[in-house]
């Protein structure tokens, strides 16, 4: 395993929104509105929580961190905030609307000119305590995937019970998983 590297980062953090699209832009209700459990989130709810990140977590905490180190914590980020817009909005502007934020936010991003200094200054989380912001922007690569591995699944739910015998942990285990 190699460690952090931020160019990295920022390639990742700049495909994913294409992904989420290309994955989900044109696919009827029926499965972009599909869970794998009652209490799941649908993908359109997916979408609008990433959203969420892009306007509250990711680049206002690097900036808090810049900012203010860890005299300042963390705002507690809402993980039903974004709940409301998924209702009120068509999918195709969600994703339309990710793109344009994470577009905007990789160029703040780019314009704090983060050094290797600067990724290991630390920032106060209100539930993890001391974090830094390397640990913040790996966390970003990381929780984008999370949701293409939590959208998939989902979408895999959707054929469950129509793919009968092959429905087994030898076979489809992403079944098995959600």
């Amino acid at each position: 395993m190699s460690g952090f590297e931020l160019a990295e980062a920022i390639a990742v953090l700049s495909h994913t929104p294409s992904v989420y699209a290309t994955l989900l832009e044109g696919l009827p209700e029926t499965w972009s509105g599909a869970r794998e459990r009652p209490d799941a989130w649908s993908c359109k709810e997916i979408v609008a929580h990433l959203i969420e990140g892009e306007r509250s977590d990711w680049i206002p905490r690097a900036r808090t961190i810049v900012a203010h180190g860890e005299a300042v914590p963390f705002t507690p980020f809402d993980r039903s905030a974004h709940l409301e817009e998924a209702a009120r909005q068509p999918l195709s502007n969600l994703l339309g609307l990710f793109d344009d934020l994470r577009t905007d936010n990789l160029q703040t991003l780019h314009a704090m000119k983060i050094t290797p200094e600067l990724l290991q200054r630390t920032g106060m989380h209100p539930d993890l305590g001391r974090v830094t912001l390397e640990n913040l922007l790996a966390t970003w690569v990381v929780h984008d995937l999370a949701h293409i591995k939590q959208m998939t699944r989902t979408l895999a739910t959707r054929y469950r019970e129509a793919v009968g015998p092959w429905n087994h942990a030898n076979y489809l285990r992403i079944l098995q998983e959600s």
